[in-house]
């Protein structure tokens, strides 16, 4: 089992039942799942672009990437419908623990000028949604055997109903909100 989910049930849920005033332990947030998309436009013009995310998104995880695909034709973007446009990952239970912990502790000290998560990124339903600008700031992806610096959106769904509970539960986690 990770840390973090340890830490979640021995520490974590008491200070949020305790901060809010909870009267039943089923009404403390938790993290519900993660999602993790790369959006790659460049794959209607050449089919290993999407390989290659998933490749990498799969190193990342630990879990395979689903590849995303086009709802709509649209003329001006020269996309027809079917056509796989990007992949994603939604990772839940000792996975989705094990990533937010590399994600928080890990990964986003290593971007560069880095001061903190924006803390208003919430949906208003307490969802979180952060964009990195390259997975490289992952230790598992090795510099020389990518063929594109890529994004990813990473979404964190909770149980939370409000924003204000959504954050306490993230910063508790370890998320580096900035000030």
């Amino acid at each position: 089992m990770s840390v973090l989910s340890n830490e979640y049930k021995q520490s974590i849920a008491p200070a949020l039942q305790k901060k809010f005033n909870y009267k039943s332990v089923m009404q403390i947030p938790k993290l519900e799942k993660v999602v993790i998309n790369v959006g790659c436009g460049e794959a209607k013009d050449n089919a290993k672009v999407i390989d290659a995310a998933i490749t990498d998104l799969g190193k990342i995880t630990g879990q395979k990437a689903v590849p995303c695909r086009a709802k709509k034709s649209v003329a001006n973007f020269k996309l027809r419908t079917g056509m796989p446009i990007g992949v994603k990952v939604t990772l839940r239970g000792e996975r989705m623990y094990e990533f937010v912990e590399r994600l928080f502790n890990t990964a986003l000290p290593r971007v560069r000028d880095f001061r903190g998560i924006n803390p208003d990124a919430f949906d208003g339903r307490g969802n979180y949604a952060m964009g990195v600008k390259e997975q490289l700031i992952f230790p598992e992806i090795d510099y020389d055997k990518i063929d594109k610096v890529r994004g990813m959106d990473i979404i964190f769904v909770t149980t939370a109903k409000t924003d204000e509970e959504a954050r306490e539960l993230l910063s508790l986690m370890g998320a580096p909100f900035a000030r």
